[in-house]
């Protein structure tokens, strides 16, 4: 049976949601639903994590009127999966070793002609017997061989986006299976085929569309929402201060409160998140970062303290 289509939030367990954190799940919630899709949550757990921070990340999402449409999975629990398309991808000869720390990786880049983020194939075509030498020195990662320099996806806010494409790392050399890959297995695993999640993770797009690709799976929808930031233009963090529903519960401010808020900040009217839904329009999503001033989130009124930016001309596609 076809599995139905589904979009997902997945967060890293590495402690409690801020706000930005909470209005792209909310957003990821909305899109899903406005398009018939089911919602899901995974927990991407292979890198940080904080003792406790699941539990808390599930009770502030339900708190909000979010849940998973099926149980929720985590990253730690699917091995197997990601070994056997490892494997598969070196029975084509599309995985190389690397002994580059991070230091040779960065001088690499800055290096004249370097190119900032990419990684040059300094390992690439290394004899067997080097590889030999080097592996009673350094445990390798894994790399994809790639063919490409570059790849290009359609963002459903930001249209057409073209980025590089390099011998990114497949598996980490402490043996962790890297995020492009766990991400790209595990979205076609669960039938996610809209991907809504930050901007800041634009650029990752087109490598995991390449790799989708070479492992023959589906590329799905994207769309890249608007970071949080605070006035000076900074990520939000939970260390601005009261940016999470613990720190606000503590300044006397419920849920639906911050609910509220959250959808202001999208041009969306209040209530629970079913009286959103039927407002909901793309077209009208603010393009730019969501500027968030903690002191003043909840002062006089909830709405004016977050100050959405005005929509681009674009139409949603």
């Amino acid at each position: 049976m076809a599995v139905q289509g589904a979009g997902r939030f997945a967060p890293s367990p590495s402690g409690q949601l801020h706000l930005g954190n909470l209005r792209t799940a909310v957003l990821a919630w909305l899109f899903a639903r406005s398009t018939g899709r089911r919602f899901l949550i995974r927990i991407e757990d292979l890198d940080r994590v904080r003792a406790g921070a699941e539990g808390e990340q599930l009770a502030e999402l339900a708190a909000l009127g979010i849940a998973s449409d099926s149980p929720v999975i985590r990253q730690s629990e699917q091995s197997g999966r990601y070994e056997q398309a490892l494997g598969r991808l070196l029975d084509h000869g599309l995985v190389y070793e690397c002994f580059c720390t991070r230091r040779d990786v960065s001088d690499a880049a800055s290096a004249p002609h370097g190119r900032p983020g990419f990684y040059p194939g300094t390992c690439r075509e290394l004899s067997e017997g080097e590889r030999a030498r080097r592996r009673l020195e350094r445990r390798p990662a894994l790399r994809l061989r790639s063919a490409v320099d570059s790849w290009s996806v359609e963002d459903l806010l930001a249209g057409p986006f073209t980025a590089p494409v390099d011998d990114f790392v497949l598996r980490r050399n402490d043996g962790v299976i890297a995020y492009n890959l766990a991400v790209v297995l595990d979205d076609a695993a669960q039938g996610i085929d809209q991907v809504v999640r930050g901007a800041d993770l634009l650029d990752s797009a087109p490598r995991q569309a390449y790799l989708a690709t070479l492992l023959g799976l589906p590329v799905p929808a994207y769309a890249h929402v608007p970071l949080a930031v605070t006035a000076e233009g900074r990520r939000l963090a939970k260390r601005n201060g009261a940016v999470t529903l613990e720190d606000l519960a503590e300044l006397g401010r419920t849920p639906a409160e911050v609910l509220d808020v959250i959808l202001a900040s999208l041009g969306l009217p209040g209530g629970p998140l079913g009286s959103a839904l039927t407002a909901f329009d793309p077209a009208g999503l603010p393009r730019k970062p969501w500027i968030v001033d903690p002191a003043a989130l909840f002062s006089t009124s909830a709405v004016p303290a977050c100050k959405p930016s005005a929509p681009t001309d674009k139409v949603f596609p």
